[in-house]
C-alpha cells in the first residue's frame, strides 16, 4: 500500500521507510506538518503520524485527512505515553496508537490489521475465487499452487486484492508503485498488468477502456478487456 510517513527524526523516519518499503510498501516521507498538509489530497492508504512536529501537533492533520474522498488509516507514533495522550489521540479520530519506542516488525503488524479492517476482513489472508494472496509472507498462490511474483507485481496485485470490485485508474496504480520522490516510465502500469494476465491468466485483470483497470478472474484465458 501507499504509505505517508510523517516522523521528524531522521534516524527513525529513515529505519520505518526502509523497512516498510521492504514490506513492498510505496512510503513518502515528509520531516513537517506542513509538508503533510501539502500531501493531502493524496491516494493514502495509511498515515504514520508523529506527533511532536517541529511546526506543530501531529494531532492537527487528522480533520484533513478525514476529509478525503477514501480517508486513509491513521497510526500515530509518538513519545507521549500518558493514557490521557493516548485517549486524546484516539478521541480526534486516529485509528491506533504506538508508543515509541517500538519495534519495527510490531509497527508493519497494525498496519495490516488496520487495512484488513478497513476492508472489513479479519483474516490474514485474501482469498478472491481460485487466488489466495498473503501480505504477510508476501505470496500468491492460483489454485494452491504458488506464483513466482516480483515486489512490483505483488503491490499490484495487493491493490485489486483490496479493491475486488473497484475500477482503480492508471495514477492510483502509479501511486501504490512509487513514491513522491520517485519516477516511472510511461507504461509502467501497462507493463506489470501484462506480466500478471502472463501468470495468472488473462481474465485476471480486466481493462476498462477510459477509465482505469478492474480485477477479473484470475485463471482465466479471456482477453483482458472491458466496455
Amino acid at each position: 500500500m501507499r504509505i505517508l510517513l510523517v516522523e521528524d527524526d531522521p534516524t527513525l523516519g529513515s529505519a520505518v521507510r526502509e523497512y516498510l518499503a521492504r514490506d513492498s510498501h510505496a512510503v513518502d516521507w515528509v520531516t513537517t506538518l506542513g509538508a503533510a498538509q501539502a500531501c493531502m489530497p493524496g491516494s493514502y492508504a495509511a498515515i504514520v503520524l508523529d506527533l511532536g512536529l517541529p511546526d506543530g501537533d501531529g494531532l492537527s492533520l487528522l480533520p484533513i485527512a478525514h476529509r478525503q474522498a477514501n480517508p486513509p488509516a491513521v497510526l500515530v507514533l509518538t513519545a507521549r505515553d500518558r493514557l490521557s495522550d493516548r485517549v486524546k489521540g484516539l478521541d480526534a479520530g486516529a485509528d491506533d496508537y504506538l508508543v515509541k519506542p517500538f519495534d519495527l516488525d510490531e509497527l508493519a503488524a497494525r498496519l495490516r490489521a488496520l487495512t484488513r479492517r478497513r476492508a472489513g476482513r479479519r483474516a490474514p489472508c485474501i482469498e478472491l475465487g481460485a487466488l489466495t494472496v498473503d501480505p504477510v509472507r508476501r505470496e500468491v498462490r492460483l489454485n494452491g499452487a504458488p506464483v513466482e511474483i516480483t515486489a512490483h507485481e505483488f503491490v499490484l496485485v495487493s491493490m485489486f486484492a483490496e479493491h475486488p470490485t473497484q475500477v482503480l485508474s492508471r495514477q492510483q496504480l502509479e501511486d501504490a508503485l512509487y513514491t513522491l520522490d520517485g519516477g516511472a516510465v510511461s507504461n509502467v502500469v501497462e507493463v506489470y498488468v501484462s506480466r500478471l494476465r502472463r501468470k495468472l491468466g488473462r481474465g485476471a485483470i480486466r481493462t476498462v477502456r477510459g477509465f482505469g483497470y478492474q480485477w477479473g478472474n484470475p485463471g482465466d484465458a479471456g482477453d483482458g478487456s472491458s466496455e
